[in-house]
């Protein structure tokens, strides 16, 4: 944690700990403006706000380090029997739940930390443009539309078809039940 943190979080402690005390001695008769408790609750939350904002939180650039590469269906199952995980994401740019599915879970960070694994190999269908390669591989799988995202790996070289919107959720399961 940075010293700007640690001293924000500090100094929220002690202005909250200060306007509780005045606060008291108030209700007990002691003549403190009221003012003066208000001054320190403005500060207070003034304090908390810079707090959020300077506190670490998600990478939300971490899905740049994911390496997708095309979608070539003949090499699945060879990969899998190598003892990999494949994860496959078949999308379009003007497919809003596939955006959807990125913006919320595939490029989180919780989730390209498992995917990010060296074991774990990504390949990407992009059907922002007409593509017969992989409208037929959909239609090999029984797909007639995108989103279409299904895990593959040694515990289930069939597959595991996730549903169209996805959750983290539904992802970490996927991934821990195939490898």
């Amino acid at each position: 944690m940075s010293a700007i943190v640690i001293v924000s979080l500090i100094s929220l402690a002690l202005l909250i700990l200060l306007s509780l005390w005045l606060s008291y001695k108030k209700l007990t008769g002691q003549p403190i403006p009221t003012a003066v408790i208000v001054l320190l609750l403005i500060f207070s939350s003034c304090n908390a706000a810079v707090c959020y904002f300077v506190y670490p939180k998600e990478d939300f650039q971490a899905y740049k380090q994911l390496q997708w590469q095309p979608l070539v269906p003949t090499e699945i199952a060879t990969l899998v029997k190598q003892g990999n995980t494949v994860f496959i994401d078949v999308t379009a740019d003007w497919c809003s739940i596939c955006k959807r599915n990125k913006d919320s879970v595939l490029n989180r960070e919780v989730i390209v930390q498992q995917l990010a694994k060296s074991h774990v190999i990504l390949m990407r269908g992009d059907l922002s443009q007409p593509n017969p390669r992989i409208e037929a591989f959909l239609q090999s799988q029984g797909q007639s539309g995108i989103p279409y995202n299904r895990v593959y790996g040694p515990n289930a070289p069939n597959g595991v078809v996730l549903p169209g919107s996805l959750t983290i959720t539904d992802v970490e399961q996927a991934l821990a039940y195939v490898q």
